[in-house]
């Protein structure tokens, strides 16, 4: 028959204290429970395991035998608790958090300044560089455990149509118009998105160019995209030499704002909704909630 652990822990508890009240006080259990637990042991194992002296309980070799085992299985329980107790209190671990690239330049460093200060120190967030639907194939290969995204309201993309994830809005990042500023329109008051409509244009990811595209018919035109790039510091310096216009969100812009250029704002213009995203049930791990808390904190927009 094997041996009932909760019944090992009790043998241990009792040969520790030295006697069989002083066991079940340190339990919190009656003498009477413990006395029944113990005899339940010894007839599992067909042998007694502790001697009754008037001073105490003393253990039997059968019973010295088990005490070492059961010190190794008290040892280890109080290790799992302490590591668990750890990770409750967000002293250790692990969070591995894919973002795009403005924002690992921007707000995620400021989250984690505020997690810092909020007393989560012990916690390591592995920080990943990754676009929104790289960034959510992560989260659904388990690969993360949190993802920072952004999208548009007039573009659909991966995010829109997975309703399997948990999200936490964070705020709406606005669009901007960036300009060279020899550009006659650069300094103009009432600037309008259809002004621009004979200019050549730098366009972004594939979800940032349907929203150029998608602003730029709405407000009459269908802009000439001439040049393609991710990188919002390539951008600016091919705008910086009049060699196109184009638009930035605000976070890009803050993190790197070229003195070659000028930005400006304009009433067609619609912002990106930025958010952290994560699998069901994911936010309710200590760790993980701490993380989101700080990133609430940012104040996007």
């Amino acid at each position: 028959m094997a041996l009932d652990p909760r019944r090992v822990l009790i043998f241990h508890a009792v040969v520790t204290a030295g006697s069989i009240s002083a066991g079940a006080r340190a339990l919190g259990w009656t003498q009477p429970a413990v006395t029944q637990h113990i005899a339940a042991l010894e007839k599992s194992v067909g042998m007694p395991l502790i001697l009754r002296r008037p001073t105490g309980v003393v253990p039997t070799p059968a019973g010295h035998a088990l005490m070492a085992h059961a010190e190794a299985v008290a040892s280890h329980l109080d290790a799992a608790w302490q590591e668990l107790d750890e990770l409750r209190h967000c002293r250790a671990g692990t969070v591995r958090l894919a973002a795009f690239p403005s924002a690992l330049a921007t707000i995620i460093p400021h989250a984690m300044k505020i997690l810092n200060d909020q007393g989560g120190g012990g916690l390591h967030v592995r920080l990943i560089e990754a676009e929104p639907d790289d960034a959510l194939a992560s989260l659904r290969a388990d690969e993360v455990d949190l993802a920072v995204t952004f999208g548009y309201s007039d573009v659909e993309g991966v995010d829109d149509i997975d309703e399997g994830f948990e999200r936490v809005p964070l705020g709406v990042d606005p669009v901007l118009l960036v300009l060279p500023p020899t550009h006659p329109l650069a300094h103009q008051e009432d600037l309008h998105l259809g002004d621009l409509a004979d200019q050549e244009w730098v366009a972004g990811c594939p979800r940032c160019r349907e929203h150029l595209v998608g602003m730029a018919r709405r407000a009459g035109f269908e802009p000439r995209i001439s040049h393609e790039t991710d990188d919002y510091v390539v951008v600016q310096s091919i705008v910086s030499q009049g060699l196109a216009v184009s638009v930035l969100p605000k976070i890009a812009l803050s993190a790197y704002h070229s003195r070659s250029v000028v930005v400006r704002d304009a009433p067609e213009l619609t912002g990106r909704r930025v958010e952290a995203v994560y699998r069901p049930g994911a936010g309710r791990i200590p760790s993980v909630a701490l993380v989101l808390s700080a990133l609430r904190a940012t104040h996007i927009g």
